[in-house]
């Protein structure tokens, strides 16, 4: 739930930006800014720590290490596109089909006990995918929806 101090701090930041700047909050604006930043954020950790992504995903996938890297660019260009209006709907909508997808590999994450950062076998387990990895997924697709979508 950390990462998602990211957003919610992007959010109020820029809510407030948007209040002394314009005389009212923007929450288009502030709400996908703050998505932007978590998703472009989360984008570059698969080139910071692209051994613990591999080992993440499932071993059916192949070509694992491309998979890392591809998601992250997409993740990179998601957040940059929920900033253009004129694409934001449609990458809210890619966005919400790609946090659906990826979820597989958090569940492999889970059950393998995968410590991304330190790319072995001591990560939290499945105890984090209940408490932590559905709740913040289930945040992320909502507020995408609300924000890119919804709101749009």
């Amino acid at each position: 739930m950390k990462l998602l101090s990211i957003l919610f701090v992007t959010f109020i930041l820029a809510l407030l930006g948007t209040m002394v700047f314009h005389g009212k909050p923007d929450y288009v604006f502030s709400g996908n800014l703050g998505m932007a930043v978590f998703i472009i954020f989360t984008g570059f950790s698969h080139f910071k720590f692209q051994k613990g992504m591999e080992m993440m995903i499932p071993d059916f996938i192949p070509a694992k290490m491309l998979w890392v890297y591809l998601t992250g660019f997409l993740e990179i260009a998601a957040g940059i596109g929920l900033m253009i209006p004129a694409i934001r709907e449609l990458t809210a909508i890619l966005l919400i089909v790609f946090y659906v997808l990826v979820f597989v590999a958090n569940i492999n994450s889970s059950k393998k006990n995968i410590n991304i950062f330190k790319a072995d076998y001591t990560g939290p387990g499945m105890r984090y995918l209940y408490v932590e990895r559905i709740p913040m997924q289930v945040i992320l697709i909502v507020w995408t929806w609300y924000f890119g979508i919804f709101l749009h």
